[in-house]
Order: structure tokens, then C-alpha cells, then sequence
């Protein structure tokens, strides 16, 4: 009997497993051949933190205008009006006609109306003082390892960017805190119109970097937000671990950071 006939496969069904295939490959051996010329940077949890809960500020805020709420309960009544805007309104709703001063002065007056605030003219104060003060270098804290790891990134020739999940205050914020001048670039979420995990946001800063995505590393403390999305359009994605949270096969050893300290010894390996 004769063989049977096998057509060969169209143009359409090649391309579509070459190249996938084909990604995969520069992932893997670009990543470790491609001389590293850029590192992206998440910030909040990265290289700062917030200094008290928001709880704390936000009765600091109350304070001020004359009321007496308990932290606790306002930490609760935030966390539910945070999540439950986030659901409604992603990304500080920029796809749906909000943006960010918008979005936060809502989850601020639901969080007090919750707490039994009810005065429409107060809230609105409390919110855009909120909103406003959160800029403050008072809120925020630099991790002691941050400013060195910056400057050690800059004397080995290597250009520095920002993809951050973050309203457009950022810029602001790294300014008070003596980090702004570190970086080329900025992206924020809100700015860019998409956030993290989705790759799109990573690929608005490869454009920017201008260069192959294999000639770019990020730092970051969020497992898919900043390890495995860059990752996943063939950046070096590093995992800032500062609390021993990732283990292998999660992360392997050289992928993970327990410390700033140790982010020059592991760029340089990539720098050759």
C-alpha cells in the first residue's frame, strides 16, 4: 500500500509554531549574551515604602479638620473602599473617564462616610488635602540601600527607568525623596494608560530604552508584576525578595535579591 499523502504544512501553521518558538529562544540565550545597557525600576516596596499605615495618615488628616476616628477602623473601612474602586475603576479608571486625583478622592470619602463622616464639604477637604499631603517626604521612606544601589547602577554606565504601578504624583515623590535625579524616564500607570502584569506597560518603556529587550533588566518586589511579566517580553526580570517570601522553584537563586547590596555583583555578570 502506498504511504499516504501528507500535505505540507501552510505558511500560516509554520510561523505560528516558529515563532513562539523563535521567542523563546531569544528569551533564553539573548537574555544571557546581550550586554546589559538599562535597569527598570519598580519603586513603592522597592526603593521606598510608606512610613505609617494609611490608617495613621488618614486620621492625622481628621485630625486636622476637628474629627476623632479610630485608625483601625479607618484602616478597615479604606482597605474595603480600595478594593472594591480598584475592581470598578482599574488602573485609577483612565479607561473610564477618571484619573487619578478623581480615584483616590473617592476611596477617601467612602472610607470616611463608612467611619460615619457624612458632611459632603468636609470630606471633599479631607480628600484633596489627602491627596495633596501624600507627596509629603514625611510619608515616605527610603530603603537604606537604595541611593547606593542607584548610584553604583550609574557608574557602571548603565541608564536608569521607572515602571511603576503609581498615579502621576510619582515624579513628585522620587523628587522630595533625592531619587528623581537618577532616572531617564518615568512610566506610571496611570500615564501610561495600562499597569502591570499586563506587558504592554513594558513595552511603552522598551521603546523608550530604545534598545533589544534582552539589553534590559527591572527590579521589583512583586512576583508577577515585576519578575515574571518582564520576563515575559524578554526582559531580565529580578525579583527584590527583602522578606524571604520566594523560594525555589518559584525563583531561582540568581533571579532573586534579598538585599539592594547585592544588585552590582549580579549586574555586572551581565554587563560582559
Amino acid at each position: 500500500m502506498a504511504p499516504a499523502a501528507v500535505n505540507p504544512p501552510s505558511e500560516e501553521e509554520v510561523v505560528g509554531v516558529a515563532l513562539p518558538c523563535l521567542h523563546l529562544w531569544r528569551i533564553h540565550f539573548g537574555a544571557m549574551r546581550a550586554p546589559l545597557r538599562w535597569v527598570l525600576w519598580d519603586v513603592k516596596d522597592t526603593l521606598l515604602k510608606v512610613r505609617a499605615s494609611v490608617g495613621e495618615q488618614y486620621c492625622k488628616e481628621a485630625e486636622r479638620a476637628g474629627l476623632s476616628v479610630n485608625p483601625v477602623e479607618v484602616q478597615a473601612a479604606f482597605l474595603q473602599s480600595y478594593r472594591h474602586q480598584s475592581s470598578r475603576y482599574p488602573n485609577y479608571g483612565v479607561t473610564q473617564g477618571l484619573d487619578g486625583r478623581s480615584w483616590w478622592m473617592e476611596v477617601v470619602r467612602d472610607t470616611f462616610s463608612q467611619c460615619r463622616v457624612q458632611d459632603p464639604a468636609l470630606l471633599n477637604t479631607i480628600a484633596q488635602n489627602l491627596y495633596d499631603n501624600f507627596c509629603a517626604a514625611e510619608n515616605w521612606e527610603v530603603f537604606p540601600d537604595s541611593e547606593k544601589a542607584l548610584q553604583t547602577c550609574s557608574s557602571l554606565g548603565l541608564k536608569l527607568g521607572v515602571v511603576s504601578n503609581f498615579d502621576r504624583r510619582l515624579e513628585e515623590i522620587l523628587r522630595v525623596c533625592g531619587l528623581l535625579s537618577h532616572f531617564t524616564f518615568l512610566i506610571t500607570s496611570e500615564e501610561a494608560g495600562v499597569a502591570k502584569p499586563s506587558p504592554a506597560i513594558f513595552d511603552q518603556a522598551l521603546q523608550k530604552c530604545g534598545v533589544p529587550a534582552a539589553c534590559v533588566a527591572h527590579i521589583g518586589d512583586h512576583f508577577v508584576n515585576d519578575y515574571l511579566t518582564p520576563r515575559s517580553v524578554g526582559i531580565q526580570g529580578f525579583l527584590l525578595d527583602r522578606h524571604n517570601k520566594y523560594r525555589a522553584p518559584d525563583v531561582p537563586g540568581e533571579h532573586r535579591l534579598r538585599s539592594l547590596e547585592e544588585l552590582p555583583s549580579l549586574l555586572q555578570q551581565h554587563m560582559d
